[in-house]
């Protein structure tokens, strides 16, 4: 679990640790991957790009502050990190993890439990972008998780896609199970599902998932009318909405509009804070909500739904799911509307 690695304080996890041990030396049950590049997660890169105005340079700079002064990547505001690719190493001799030296790998467990050095001052990065070319090196753990990228994907976009893979496999095993509860129950009701942030990384790949998980009718909402522009042309939606998801009514209404009813299951795949109360009123009583998204405030989720007698399941998305790698690119593979969406954010990046 890495606790040999935790500096201070003392005792906790390293995910929870407020700095980590990120020395080049391996224990016998650890990898030592070379860095090469690096993807912030969404929420954080947006606190950080909005916190310095745009400002490259600055966003640069305190990143790497945060890396050398934690030794991960860890935002102290977002509390969040993001994943890495890179090559093997060296993996020592106890580690489960079956890597080997020389294999290209992303890394499947966030930055902010992973200790990481960089070497090159993040030269080959302008401070604009999520992907964050780089050069350095990172520590995972026996219980860490990595894949071999494909051989026949662009590097970026698998490290895009792996980046989110938690999101679709959690949604397609909330989403199957519902139809498979209703037709034990012989309840002929389609199930219905509505993705917040549908056009983006991980709501793209959910609209995806839940569609082939058996979701009758799906709503994607998006922001502003480019946005919903680009994901009725991917195809992934039985119908796009546009509505501001920090407005509680207004999204609300957007999806009951849309679907005809709420949502039976609610992702919220957005990367601003304020969503949680919209998502709770948009999914129907009993339903499910999946929050996917680090600008979530739990507290602010649980209490609204109390304080609306709203009679829904809440969930955290927690980033892993067996075999979530594999579902997210055969997705990239079989839908040429998620690979549509994914090229158009790697090529605007």
């Amino acid at each position: 679990m890495g606790l040999h690695r935790v500096v201070q304080p003392a005792g906790v996890l390293p995910q929870a640790a407020w700095r980590l041990d990120a020395s080049r030396e391996i224990a016998p049950n650890e990898v030592r991957i070379r860095v090469q590049r690096l993807n912030l997660d969404a929420a954080s890169f947006r606190q950080l790009s909005e916190k310095h105005g745009g400002n490259g340079d600055a966003v640069r700079a305190e990143v790497l502050e945060i890396i050398s002064t934690r030794g991960k990547m860890q935002n102290p505001v977002t509390g969040s990190g993001g994943m890495l690719i890179g090559v093997v190493e060296e993996a020592g001799r106890r580690s489960p993890l079956g890597l080997k030296a020389g294999e290209r790998v992303a890394s499947l467990v966030s930055l902010t439990l992973t200790p990481l050095v960089i070497t090159d001052g993040l030269a080959r990065w302008d401070g604009r972008s999520e992907q964050v070319p780089c050069d350095g090196w990172a520590i995972l753990f026996a219980r860490s998780i990595a894949a071999v990228l494909p051989a026949d994907e662009d590097p970026q976009l698998s490290l895009a896609v792996l980046d989110v893979c938690g999101a679709p496999a959690l949604t397609a095993r909330v989403v199957s199970r519902q139809v498979e509860d209703r037709r034990r129950a012989g309840d002929p009701t389609p199930v219905s599902v509505a993705v917040i942030g549908g056009a983006g990384k991980s709501g793209s790949l959910s609209l995806a998932a839940a569609r082939r998980a058996g979701a009758a009718r799906t709503v994607g909402v998006v922001p502003v009318a480019a946005e919903r522009d680009a994901l009725t042309a991917a195809g992934l939606a039985s119908v796009v909405a546009v509505a501001d998801a920090r407005d509680p009514v207004g999204l609300s209404t957007a999806v009951t509009t849309a679907l005809g009813t709420p949502a039976d299951v609610t992702v919220v795949c957005v990367d601003v804070p304020g969503c949680e109360h919209g998502a709770v009123l948009a999914t129907a009583d009993g339903g499910t909500v999946i929050f996917f998204s680090m600008a979530t405030s739990f507290s602010a989720a649980a209490l609204g739904a109390e304080g609306l007698a709203a009679d829904v399941t809440m969930l955290v998305g927690n980033g892993y799911v067996p075999g979530h790698a594999e579902l997210a690119l055969g997705l990239l593979r079989a839908e040429p509307g998620v690979r549509q969406l994914f090229a158009a954010r790697i090529a605007a990046d």
